[in-house]
């Protein structure tokens, strides 16, 4: 099986446009009416564009050198005029691993603060490397070829081929120690288990050592089955062109989903139909999957719009698309930016699609986090990647309030990946899944990242639910603090709204856990206060993991 590995890059989807109309089927509850975010579009990258006009300015104004220049990535504006301005960094031309800032101005513009990736000044002696780029990314694939089949992920899958290594390219590493001149290298391969898999290496450009590794597909740690299969009976926004329905929503950005039918590369076949009535609610039935990942996508987009207003996730107004029925036998199911898609296996035998709601908001998530704060795939960052696509793909379950599929503070409760009906993830008690950390120790950045997002995923249920037991939609938790203290909840809606803030507005790639707490204090000094006790629980409940 061939798995692939690529040279970073900007990379971008682009979108179908088409007429739409909304389908109702079944009681499920409505996903809300589709509105037009074309303008809201516009307006995003106007300000982005903005943004880049005055990186110059910004630059100066927040003292970088003479060789640093900003680049515009994404930007917030308060109902009170205070921007949030989000940039990556360049040095010599070259791009700047743990370069990106957020430059937070008051509405005339006077820069107020600064939150940095890292506070070193960049100062390289030479940008000339001692080792060619061929000799960088032939170690590079060396490196990744060395672990074939030996070193094994949070899945517990060994990678088993290299398929391509790209061109290696020059940066400035400074997520980590004294900056230094290195090159990116993307090697892309294939997982045992079928999983692709895309393989950045940062290697320092004088001894070829490895500096960093971080993979871009991005998976659910093991997902489940799915339910047209799992949502049971619900509404969908198609696509009329005259003579058949399409699975494709131009309402939200023009998602779609596609059939791989079994293939393991492309973007698959949309789906068709001719009266517009989709699926069985049967695995067998090739549309019953699809249900669930088009109704998935919907409703993370409204989630996303309409608790925080963004629109789509790179906030651009443009829809991701869905993929079902990858490989053979394949258990997982995955996010990859580079093709701005999510992509599902259909389990077991080929009969438990992994399509459940929760691991579709939290694999799309992991998008959000990709064009936001862009946390570092690794470490204390990797436990909170992966824990704000557990908390955000809770919300979205939520959100949805399926009958079929009840909000819970468990994740991929349906799937049956363990095979004894026990979920993935308990985010009262992470202890209780053998690996997860409840509380923060210094090491805790050591663990798998799908183990140190305990941390974040007991913070996130002792903030919305409290302490002690309780019963929430049928299921019964009974969480304890790490210091033997109580938690009065604030709830989960504000426990969502400040992790969301926090996310978008204060994290950047190297944030750790004491970042992270400092990061939502801010995020809830903005939304309800600094004296209020929605910033007291918050603080209380950072102590009540371990985290100071």
């Amino acid at each position: 099986m061939k798995r692939k590995l690529t040279v970073g890059a900007v990379l971008s989807a682009s979108a179908i446009l088409a007429g739409a109309i909304q389908v109702s089927a079944g009681t499920a509850q409505a996903i809300p009416s589709p509105v037009s975010d074309s303008a809201a579009g516009r307006q995003h990258a106007a300000l982005i564009a903005d943004l880049g006009n005055q990186a110059a300015t910004t630059a100066r104004a927040i003292g970088l050198g003479s060789q640093e220049q900003l680049v515009a990535k994404d930007a917030t504006i308060d109902a009170n005029g205070t921007r949030h301005l989000r940039y990556e960094r360049t040095y010599g031309g070259l791009p700047v691993i743990g370069g990106d800032l957020v430059v937070h101005q008051n509405a005339n513009g006077t820069v107020q603060s600064v939150d940095r990736a890292t506070e070193q000044q960049l100062t390289l002696p030479s940008l000339t490397p001692k080792l060619s780029a061929a000799a960088a990314a032939a170690q590079a694939t060396g490196s990744v070829k060395a672990d074939l089949g030996q070193v094994k992920d949070a899945d517990n899958a060994a990678l088993s081929s290299v398929d391509k290594t790209g061109a290696a390219g020059l940066v400035v590493w400074a997520a980590s120690g004294t900056p230094r001149l290195a090159y990116r290298t993307t090697v892309e391969g294939m997982r045992a288990d079928g999983t692709p898999s895309r393989q950045i290496l940062v290697t320092d450009a004088a001894t070829g050592a490895v500096i960093s590794t971080h993979e871009e597909i991005q998976t659910a740690a093991a997902a489940g089955t799915g339910k047209g299969v799992f949502v049971g009976s619900v509404p969908l926004t198609t696509n009329y062109t005259g003579s058949t329905y399409q699975l494709k929503d131009a309402s939200r950005g023009n998602q779609y989903t596609t059939n791989l039918s079994g293939r393991t590369s492309g973007n698959g076949t949309l789906y068709t139909d001719a009266d517009n009535a989709w699926g069985t609610g049967l695995a067998s039935n090739t549309q019953s999957a699809a249900v669930d990942a088009q109704y998935g996508a919907a409703v993370t987009w409204d989630f996303y719009k309409n608790t925080f207003g963004r629109n789509g996730i790179r906030n651009d107004g443009v829809g991701a698309y869905s993929r079902v029925h990858y490989g053979k036998n394949y258990v997982n199911a995955f996010w990859d930016d580079s093709c701005f898609c999510m992509t599902y296996g259909d389990g077991a035998s080929n009969t438990h699609p992994l399509t459940e709601l929760d691991v579709s908001g939290h694999e799309m998530s992991h998008g959000v986090t990709a064009n936001t704060a862009n946390l570092n795939y690794s470490g204390e960052s990797g436990g909170l990647n992966e824990a704000t696509s557990d908390i955000m793909g809770t919300g979205v379950e939520f959100y949805a309030n399926l009958a079929a599929d009840k909000g819970d503070y468990l994740i991929g409760e349906l799937i049956n990946l363990n095979g004894n009906g026990t979920p993935l993830r308990y985010m009262d008690k992470p202890s209780k899944d053998g690996g997860s950390a409840d509380c923060w120790y210094n090491g805790v950045g050591n663990l798998d990242v799908h183990y140190s997002s305990g941390v974040a995923n007991h913070f996130f249920y002792l903030l919305s639910e409290g302490s002690g037991a309780k019963t929430v939609n049928g299921v019964s938790y009974n969480s304890s603090t790490c210091n033997g203290t109580s938690i009065t909840s604030i709830g989960r809606d504000k426990a969502l709204k400040i992790w969301y803030r926090a996310l978008t507005t204060y994290m950047i790639s190297t944030t750790n856990y004491h970042g992270a707490r400092t990061a939502t204090l801010s995020a809830t000094a903005d939304l309800y206060g600094a004296t209020s006790t929605e910033y007291k629980t918050v603080a209380a409940t950072w102590a009540g993991v371990s985290v100071s």
